[in-house]
């Protein structure tokens, strides 16, 4: 079938259900339970951790375990909505394993020219896109790690997931939310210190956040029924909206 051009903008879609969203913080926070709520979900179990969770979860010990649980998602014949991979730190270290012993070596720095590097991100690309392609969302759990940042002007430290960079770029351009899972410590008036456990939303230089449908307040509670409120509350620009452009005509 030949390409036409569109004639109307897409709608942007409102579902959680078909969001693709990575979870990172502190071990304990908290992250694998927020993500247990999402729509009918199933985890792909990729490290131990999920023993005190009710879930459906398919354990994961290697990458041909993840792709032949890819092959039966993709299938459509089950009742999930969404996908949970936890952890993709460990899915990507399979990923690596997987290309290594392919190509019959011990490091991806082995082959020449880069072509080992390569190979893993191109096959890690390759399957993230595909499962975030599909019609379910797509929850990726990851740690964070502090990382200092050197610029011109001095050094500063920035909480961020602790894949190795040529995966977390890849995982950062995939996503339309990146909730960092962190503590806030108050006072109340009789100076009695309290920790809330909170997500953060929103670009900022000591953490790596974001959230590309524009639906989510900088912070909130670290807990799934405030997220949905909140996501679903919030008003919602249409196709039908017209754009400055549109409207100067």
């Amino acid at each position: 079938m030949p390409i036409a051009l569109p004639t109307t903008r897409a709608t942007p879609t409102l579902d959680l259900a078909t969001k693709t969203t990575l979870i990172y913080g502190p071990p304990k926070i908290g992250k694998s339970t927020f993500a247990s709520m999402f729509p009918d979900a199933l985890f792909f179990e990729c490290e131990p951790g999920l023993n005190e969770l009710s879930v459906f979860k398919v354990p994961t010990h290697s990458w041909e375990d993840l792709l032949a649980a890819c092959k039966l998602v993709a299938a459509g014949d089950h009742q999930f909505k969404t996908i949970v991979i936890d952890t993709v730190d460990n899915a990507f270290k399979f990923c690596s394993d997987h290309v290594c012993a392919k190509h019959n070596i011990e490091y991806e720095g082995d082959l020449a020219h880069g072509k080992g590097w390569a190979f893993v991100k191109n096959e890690w690309h390759r399957v993230l896109t595909r499962l975030a392609s599909l019609p379910y969302g797509l929850v990726l759990i990851s740690h964070g790690v502090d990382k200092r940042i050197e610029t011109r002007t001095g050094e500063y430290t920035k909480t961020q997931p602790s894949l190795p960079d040529r995966a977390r770029h890849v995982v950062l351009g995939l996503v339309d939310m990146i909730l960092f899972c962190d503590t806030l410590s108050r006072k109340d008036e009789n100076g009695q210190v309290s920790v809330d456990r909170v997500i953060r939303t929103k670009p900022h230089p000591t953490y790596e956040a974001g959230d590309r449908t524009g639906r989510l307040p900088d912070t909130l509670p670290l807990d799934y029924a405030a997220f949905a409120r909140c996501f679903d509350a919030a008003p919602t620009t249409t196709s039908d909206t017209p754009t400055k452009k549109e409207k100067a005509k």
